[in-house]
């Protein structure tokens, strides 16, 4: 059997999950736990009902679909990813993942095959992070990163936590098995990068995910009229934050071509065009694939904050919101995704993801391994993210493949 799926199905999934939350240029709006993420979800489950398989949620809202296989006490294979979106996402991000570990199922049973080991495809809650500020949220509670109590504790921007939407949605099952063992576990994904085009390739293959940490920076000074107040008499929060910018910056540029560094979600209190800010906020990314260099950018960010405050007369707090160390992925499973690419023929080359991916958490736990296909100019988390037909299928044949490889696979 050759391992290709259905491309014009697999195609026809993703543009009619793209209806649900399109925005007006083309992207998605389906933001973990809203109306929208629900209701892409029972698209999602009319499709998986239809294809004879079993459902169930576990206590963050994590979704598990199983296909039996010939003996259900073997180890899994765990396929998946995530129906969340940005605010102004794209069309694939996440979902060409769920979608294309559901072609495989469907490819299986066209052609009768039967599996040894049973397979669990997997739609991770607020793998995002964007309005409850957690990426990869739902894999962290299930790998135990983190607290199921904190994870029900977090809030988006108009207070409502996420246990209070994973009760009103129905979504809250039981906790995980923690002893439920997976031979295998691969994620599918788009690259969200421009290396794969760049080079004209057609596959990833992910040996690892580089290592990131998110901040908030908050810096406090003195509220004062912009009038009558001097320069030099003000504690003004915004010239530190301006100086913190420009150092780290400049700091992460001596860690490169690897490193990478990211401010955004700037807010000032009060809201007032001539009040010198009391308080300024923003977010930090900081990344790199070696935990050794990350933990020396950490530091020096650090030195940089409370140096620059000091001399500016404000003063700073630093809270660490995620610490994602870097991943290096199962040797085994790079190998069968190897093998599946060559069998098929497609221009590849191993990579480490720039991106966070439920598969970090997942890795910390069973032999992990993910696949990338290129995307338009490498733009992500963008409403321009654009990827064809073709190197849908391709992506998804990979999986099939790789799939086959670790669940031995016979015709019924």
């Amino acid at each position: 059997m050759e391992d290709r799926i259905d491309g014009d199905r697999l195609w026809r999934r993703l543009m009619a999950m793209a209806e649900i939350g399109a925005t007006s240029r083309g992207g998605s709006d389906r933001q973990a736990l809203s109306d929208e993420d629900a209701a892409g979800r029972a698209l999602f489950l009319g499709w998986v009902e239809a294809a004879g398989c079993t459902w169930e949620t576990d206590e963050i809202g994590n979704l598990f679909v199983r296909r039996p296989g010939r003996d259900n006490s073997l180890p899994s294979i765990l396929i998946g990813s995530h129906l969340d979106t940005q605010p102004t996402g794209g069309r694939f991000d996440g979902v060409y993942g769920v979608l294309g570990g559901l072609e495989v199922i469907e490819t299986l049973n066209d052609r009768g095959i039967r599996t040894d080991a049973p397979i669990d495809l997997v739609v991770w809650t607020n793998e995002e992070g964007s309005r409850f500020r957690y990426s990869m949220m739902g894999s962290a509670v299930w790998a135990g990163k983190l607290d199921i109590d904190t994870a029900r504790d977090l809030v988006d921007g108009d207070g409502i936590s996420v246990g209070e939407e994973l009760d009103r949605l129905g979504w809250a099952g039981k906790p995980a098995d923690s002893n439920r063992s997976y031979a295998g576990a691969f994620e599918l994904h788009i690259e969200q990068g421009p290396i794969l085009e760049a080079e004209n390739l057609e596959i990833g293959v992910v040996t690892g995910v580089q290592g990131f940490r998110w901040y908030t920076i908050c810096l406090k000074g003195n509220p004062v009229h912009a009038g009558p107040t001097p320069m030099n008499a003000r504690n003004d929060p915004a010239r530190g934050i301006g100086e913190i910018v420009t150092q780290v910056y400049a700091m992460v540029a001596e860690y490169a071509p690897s490193s990478r560094a990211t401010f955004a979600q700037f807010v000032s209190m009060p809201i007032s065009p001539n009040t010198v800010p009391e308080e300024l906020r923003c977010s930090l990314d900081l990344r790199h694939p070696e935990r050794s260099t990350l933990d020396e950018m950490d530091e020096r960010f650090r030195q940089i904050v409370s140096s620059v405050c000091g001399a500016v007369g404000v003063e700073s707090e630093i809270i660490l919101d995620n610490n994602s160390p870097p991943v290096v992925f199962s040797r085994k499973c790079v190998e069968v995704v190897q093998e599946a690419v060559t069998q098929l023929g497609l221009s590849n080359r191993q990579m480490v993801s720039g991106a966070g991916h439920d598969a970090c958490y997942v890795a910390l736990k069973h032999p992990t391994s993910m696949i990338f296909v290129p995307c338009d100019q490498g733009i992500s988390h963008n409403e321009a993210e654009n990827i064809s037909q073709e190197q849908a299928e391709h992506g998804a044949s990979v999986l099939l493949g790789a799939v086959r490889r670790i669940a031995k696979t016979a015709t019924a």
